[in-house]
């Protein structure tokens, strides 16, 4: 699935940096998730959420907060407020692209974030947290007690957070002992999802229980066995995926209805952009697009691209096929196609075509696969033409 980049402002006027995890084919709907404290939107859990979310047909904003990763500020200067902030205006950026985000995720303190800012999103119809803290003042015993203590008197100091070197403001920690968690998330009336490890050693699972009891409307939870915190390890972060895609499908437009079809391929728009479109070809869904140059998203191959694809795939297989049935041992097979169009002769449009072929092979043997390459199916409709019997009509053609 592509990932396009995603930037939009905060109130304070700094510029956010996002990633938007587009989803394959038609999407069945939008997702903002929330990374942990001081992570990014590159920390490992993140991405392989947003991917396998996108892999389902989910599209996933993920991006960094104020003073984090690319994003721009400060730091020392952020707080939860400005976290929850953050949230709302990236809700509203999405929106205003046409992607309303109808489940919000968060993950340790951002599933925090994530429940204040939820009554502030009207498109918001589900919400899932991940170790999220019930007081999120719970978050100061995750810094060093030094540092902790020169805030008092300094207004910023270097502390360890986590074993993490950070610039950290006293208000940051003002901040976080301003806010009544409780009559946040009884005030939601959203389905929420609850996903925590009963071993969490960094938030425990108490914080789990509370949050539970503290929801007033349809709540559901599930324990992550022995997951760690950050959940760091693949398998648990595409179980977490898995899990809250399943418990969001009540909450997400239902897919568009499929048809049988016994078309070689189809293209339909997404209705994102102005080109974008969702292929379906050999039991395979993928994106077509056109570069952002030319107005398009850059989320996909160009028509183009595909036919240059063709070529190369049918080159490919063809000499595989020869070779095989000659019992040659050519061990690997890549063939390079560039297309352009030449309007000064007739057709005007040129493939070049490189093929690198590995193996202990004479010369005179490569000379007979690179002869091949000029007899695959594809080369030989290219070269010969085709005729086209144009249908009207609902797929499929």
């Amino acid at each position: 699935m592509p990932t396009r980049p995603f930037e939009f402002l905060n109130p304070s006027g700094h510029r956010l940096s996002g990633s938007l995890e587009m989803p394959e084919g038609i999407p069945r709907g939008w997702a903002l998730f929330a990374h942990c404290f001081t992570c990014g939107k590159n920390n490992l859990a993140a991405v392989r959420i947003a991917r396998a979310l996108a892999s389902v047909g989910i599209g996933v904003l993920r991006f960094d907060f104020t003073g984090l990763g690319d994003s721009e500020g400060g730091f020392a200067e952020a707080s939860f407020s400005l976290n929850v902030q953050d949230l709302v205006s990236a809700a509203s950026a999405m929106e205003a692209a046409g992607m309303p985000p109808r489940l919000l995720i968060g993950h340790s303190l951002g599933g925090s974030a994530m429940l204040a800012a939820a009554g502030r999103i009207p498109s918001a119809h589900a919400i899932a947290t991940m170790a999220a803290p019930f007081d999120v003042a719970q978050v100061l015993h995750l810094l060093d007690p030094a540092g902790l203590a020169r805030l008092q008197t300094e207004g910023q100091a270097l502390v360890q957070v986590v074993g993490r070197p950070m610039s950290v403001g006293k208000a940051f920690v003002d901040d976080l002992r301003m806010h009544d968690p409780g009559a946040r998330i009884a005030a939601l009336h959203r389905p929420l999802l609850l996903l925590h490890a009963p071993q969490d050693r960094t938030v425990d699972i108490e914080n789990a229980t509370r949050i539970f009891l503290a929801a007033r409307h349809s709540k559901s939870f599930v324990s992550l066995d022995d997951a760690d915190h950050l959940l760091s390890k693949r398998e648990d972060a595409e179980r977490v995926a898995r899990l809250i895609a399943t418990w969001a499908a009540r909450y997400l437009p239902e897919p568009p209805a499929g048809h049988p079809t016994t078309a070689d391929a189809e293209a339909e728009e997404t209705g994102l952009g102005k080109f974008q479109l969702a292929l379906r070809s050999g039991g395979s869904r993928w994106l077509a697009d056109e570069p952002e140059t030319v107005g398009g998203l850059g989320s996909g191959p160009t028509p183009y691209n595909l036919l240059s694809s063709a070529l190369a795939a049918c080159t490919t297989m063809t000499l595989r096929h020869y070779a095989d049935s000659k019992g040659w041992p050519v061990t690997r097979i890549r063939t390079a196609v560039n297309h352009r169009k030449d309007k000064a002769i007739s057709p005007p449009d040129v493939f070049s075509r490189r093929v690198s072929i590995d193996g202990a092979i004479t010369q005179a043997q490569r000379a007979q696969l690179l002869d091949m390459a000029q007899r695959c199916p594809v080369h030989r409709t290219l070269e010969g033409g085709a005729r086209f019997e144009p249908v009207e009509g609902e797929p499929p053609a």
